[in-house]
């Protein structure tokens, strides 16, 4: 990139002699005999450093023809770079403009190799400052986003999720469905609640189902409601969350849960708004914004067979993935200050908190911290204190067999999320064994 400098001055020989110089070391000159000129120039060009003298009328050795110039430029822009080339009867001036803020000041005749060094420190340091002044409005600018939103709770500091929320903001502006992805814990509820809180639908209803905790017998009747005597010990009408949710929010978590039989149901309503009760053949509408949560990967359930492709196209308009804890540390000394305010703790438990991997991810985190609290309420704390597990400490449960695993299918009614905490496997865990094993689910 070549960076384009001004230079002002009367004299031709003065201007022709910076021109060969600069131009010579790759820069780009632009020159202006009066300081009107000078100011237009800056006015419409990319000027990145001036260089001007004091005085632009013969006969005049006062220097405030330069002073007034440089006031004009600083006002024009503050963070520009003027280097002033100064007479010895104009040093006084001189030296009260660099108090003023002109980057500084060379006597004639100049010094070539100290000018060429002034100018490449000038503009290197103009850059930085170009970059963290953009930082630093951009920072204020979603400093005052958040400060004017709901962020329903939620504690971070990390540019990661700085990111999600930012975008989570704008999710919430619009109707469109979303699907937040992320692992256990690590705050996908509170990133839907962030996205109804700041919506248009904000003082609509806003209806939570746990799509891993319905009993697959259920389903229909939870989500879509039902009639009296639609099944066995519904003895009055009951109504369903789309229908409770209708003209608000419906936020349906561990939708990598939900059977199939579910997810075409749930796809028809998406689809069209349209569904019936259970035991009746009355068709109903509805308007539900959508938004789904899981920590299941649905590209690998798709191929698995187990989750419906059109209906992770319906739901996932737009995915804000929560990032593990781990993957951002920045959040873990912020999340401990809010859990366990006015507590102190020594460096190292600091460092050894943030580079622990924290699988449970904020849960483990709030539950460690109230661990803490009760056990020990004062006083500094330290990494023992908070009982953290290593990799490998917990001995490893024995694997499963066939009869133990369709027992508890049985037991827990063939809710997977359940069934794989039983044996404390993960859900994709659980489906390979099921496969393998040929058990129906």
């Amino acid at each position: 990139m070549t960076h384009k400098i001004l230079i002002v001055d009367d004299n031709q020989a003065v201007l022709d002699a910076l021109s060969l110089l600069l131009e010579i070391h790759d820069f780009s000159v632009v020159t202006a005999t009066n300081p009107f000129d000078a100011l237009q120039i800056v006015r419409y060009q990319r000027i990145e450093l001036v260089i001007q003298d004091m005085n632009f009328t013969s006969d005049t050795t006062s220097g405030e023809e330069g002073k007034a110039l440089f006031y004009e430029l600083r006002e024009m822009n503050p963070h520009l770079p003027i280097i002033l080339i100064t007479a010895w009867t104009e040093l006084a001036t001189a030296i009260e403009l660099v108090k003023a803020g002109a980057a500084d000041y060379l006597p004639k005749p100049w010094d070539d190799a100290k000018l060429l060094v002034c100018i490449g420190n000038l503009i290197e340091l103009g850059s930085a400052k170009k970059i963290v002044a953009t930082h630093n409005r951009h920072q204020q600018e979603r400093e005052g986003t958040f400060k004017s939103a709901d962020l329903a709770g939620l504690i971070f500091k990390s540019t990661a999720m700085e990111r999600l929320v930012t975008m989570a903001l704008q999710v919430a502006k619009s109707d469109i469905s979303a699907l937040i992805t992320g692992p256990n814990g690590s705050g996908k509820e509170c990133i839907a609640h962030i996205i109804q809180k700041n919506s248009p639908l904000v003082s609509q209803p806003f209806i939570k189902v746990n799509a891993g905790a319905l009993p697959q017998e259920l389903i229909e009747a939870e989500l879509f409601g039902a009639e009296a005597g639609a099944y066995t010990g519904i003895t009055k009408q009951r109504i369903g969350r789309f229908e409770a949710a209708d003209g608000g929010t419906l936020f349906l978590d561990e939708i990598g849960n939900l059977p199939l039989s579910g997810q075409i149901k749930l796809l028809r309503v998406l689809q069209t708004g349209e569904f019936e009760r259970l035991g009746s053949t009355q068709t109903r509408k509805v308007n539900v914004r959508v938004i789904s949560a899981t920590n299941e990967n649905l590209l690998q359930a798709i191929e698995q067979g187990r989750f419906r492709e059109d209906l992770y196209y319906r739901l996932n308009v737009i995915e804000l993935n929560v990032p593990a804890l781990c993957e951002r540390q920045d959040d873990v000394l912020a999340l401990i200050s809010h859990f366990l305010p006015h507590r102190e703790l020594t460096i190292n438990t600091e460092q050894a908190l943030q580079h622990y991997k924290w699988p449970g991810n904020v849960r483990e985190l709030e539950n460690a911290c109230k661990r803490v609290a009760v056990l020990k309420p004062t006083g500094a704390l330290t990494v023992d204190d908070f009982a953290l597990s290593s990799p490998g400490s917990s001995q490893q449960k024995a694997e499963p067999t066939k009869q133990e695993i369709e027992h508890a299918m049985r037991t827990h009614q063939g809710v997977i999320a359940k069934v794989a905490r039983e044996f404390g496997l993960s859900r994709q865990a659980l489906y390979r064994r099921l496969q393998k094993m040929g058990i129906d689910y």
